[in-house]
């Protein structure tokens, strides 16, 4: 595709993402970005570094904890909220990520799960938590002093497509700069990377920590725009989902996560009248991408253009 094609491609999305609350409910659009940002930092870890992690959901949910117990408990305003959500999600990817890229491939992926189910448990026992309970009723204060009333939706909508629009770039910066080309150095071949000077452990934990503060930016938003902090999203299946958004929407390209997690929260919207069948849906539709569309639905559509991702 030309740069101009490429361009009119960005003006429609832009359009598209502009006008989306007058057509569509804004809550299903707010959560779905939400999870769209939360996608887009799995697949920094995995699509980007090859890092295949199983307790993503320890930082998307602790961010959302840490949010509501600040503005809930604490009485302060919802920025200084999404700063402790972000600040706390990238200091447990610290500790956890120090002391999980000492080992590789299926090692390092159980390492991950065993301390998400760690903090889980921990959730269930803690008071800060709220227990089985969680944090309910968290306040939609306005923003910036005021300027911004959150209680509309649609107002609301404009700030976490604003958020998403940042934590996405962030992510774009980081693949296409040297950092970016040495991390695909690292997951393609991790000794050549080595005998050629570059510390991959150190780049390995630089980016499981901007993974898990990205990943804790989509919690805290999520706990806006929900008003609650709950056990679900500290949960083993919540790791699960979003590593098959990934997977259904493009593993390893830019915006196939987002299209995933829009695919993957549709269905549970729309579909949350069959109950407990949406679950045989999507491994089916799981079961249909590996064997049809192995790079996922933005992936081969990308192929079949000719575009580079």
């Amino acid at each position: 595709m030309t740069p101009n094609g490429k361009t009119i491609v960005a003006a429609f999305v832009a359009v598209l993402a502009l006008v989306a609350p007058w057509v569509a409910y804004p809550v299903f659009l707010m959560t779905a970005l939400c999870f769209a940002l939360f996608a887009c930092a799995f697949n920094l870890l995995l699509g980007y570094a090859g890092l295949m992690s199983f307790g993503h959901a320890m930082f998307f949910g602790m961010a959302g904890y840490f949010f509501g117990h600040v503005v809930k408990v604490w009485n302060m305003p919802p920025e200084v909220g999404l700063l402790a959500g972000v600040a706390g999600a990238a200091l447990i990817g610290l500790i956890t990520g120090a002391l999980a890229i000492r080992r590789q491939g299926i090692y390092f992926a159980m390492i991950t799960l065993a301390f998400a189910q760690m903090i889980y448990f921990l959730c269930v026992q803690l008071p800060f938590t709220g227990g089985e309970d969680g944090l309910q009723g968290i306040a939609r204060k306005p923003l910036l002093g005021g300027l911004l009333p959150t209680k509309d939706d649609r107002v609301l909508y404009y700030v976490v497509l604003a958020i998403v629009v940042f934590g996405y770039a962030t992510i774009y910066r980081i693949i296409h700069s040297p950092f970016g080309q040495v991390l695909k150095a690292i997951r393609d071949n991790e000794q050549r990377a080595l005998s050629l000077g570059y510390e991959a452990d150190r780049y390995k934990l630089l980016a499981f920590v901007l993974s898990a503060t990205l990943a804790g930016l989509a919690g805290s938003t999520k706990a806006i725009v929900l008003q609650i902090a709950s056990l679900t999203d500290v949960d083993w299946p919540m790791s699960g989902e979003v590593v098959l958004m990934a997977l259904v929407g493009g593993l390893g390209t830019v915006f196939g996560p987002v299209a995933g997690a829009f695919i993957i929260i549709a269905m549970q919207t729309y579909l949350a009248q069959v109950g407990q069948w949406v679950t045989v849906i999507q491994g089916v539709i799981f079961v249909l991408c590996v064997l049809l569309f192995r790079r996922g639905v933005i992936g081969e559509l990308a192929a079949y253009l000719r575009i580079r991702l």
